[in-house]
C-alpha cells in the first residue's frame, strides 16, 4: 500500500514494512482480519508502545494512530473498540471508516457527519483534484459492493485517506 513507514517510529514502520510485503491492498468491506504475525504482535501493544521513544503529547491523536493500524489489517472490531472512546473529529473519522468498511452505511455517514470539517478533507482534495465527499464515498462503496465489483478506483482512494488520515494523526500524537 506504499504507506511510507519511514516517516513513523520504528514499532509502527516495524508493523508496516512487514505487513506491506505480503499485504493485498485493504478492502473496502473486508471479510475478516488478514491473520498475519503483524496483527498478532499489534494486539499485543499498547498505545504508548508504537510510539517507541517518541514522546506523545496528544493521546487522544496516538489512540488514532492505534485504530488507524488497527483498520489497514482489516481488524475492525480491535478499531472500533479504540475509535468509539475518542471524542475527536478525528477519532470520528476513523470511527466512520471503521463503518464504512464495515458495510454499516448509514452508521458510516453518522460518524462522518460528527467529523464535521477535517483538514484530511483539504489534503484529499489537493491530492485528487475533485472536492472530498465523505458522504458520496460512503455511497460509491456501498454501491461496488453489491455490485461485487473490484472498484480499484475506490481501494486507491481509500489507500489515499488511510496515509493521509495516519499521516496527520501521528503528526498531532507528536505536536509536530
Amino acid at each position: 500500500m506504499a504507506t511510507d513507514p519511514l516517516a513513523f517510529a520504528p514499532p509502527i514502520r516495524n508493523l508496516l514494512e512487514a505487513g506491506d510485503a505480503g499485504r493485498p491492498s485493504m478492502p473496502l468491506v473486508p471479510s475478516g482480519a488478514w491473520q498475519c504475525p503483524q496483527l498478532e504482535a499489534l494486539r499485543r501493544m499498547t498505545t504508548e508502545d508504537l510510539f517507541g521513544e517518541e514522546v506523545v503529547s496528544s493521546l487522544d491523536d496516538a489512540r488514532c494512530v492505534h485504530a488507524g493500524l488497527y483498520l489497514y489489517f482489516s481488524a475492525l472490531d480491535d478499531s472500533h473498540r479504540i475509535s468509539q472512546k475518542v471524542g475527536t473529529a478525528s477519532g470520528s473519522y476513523w470511527h466512520g471508516v471503521m463503518h464504512r468498511q464495515e458495510g454499516d452505511w448509514s452508521n458510516a455517514k453518522y460518524w462522518f457527519r460528527r467529523t464535521g470539517s477535517h483538514a484530511v478533507f483539504d489534503q484529499l482534495e489537493r491530492e485528487t483534484g475533485t472536492p472530498w465527499d465523505a458522504f458520496r464515498f460512503v455511497d460509491r462503496c456501498a454501491e461496488a459492493h453489491q455490485a461485487r465489483t473490484g472498484a480499484d478506483d475506490l481501494l486507491r482512494l481509500q489507500a489515499l485517506e488511510w496515509r493521509l488520515l495516519m499521516r496527520h494523526c501521528y503528526r498531532n500524537a507528536l505536536g509536530r
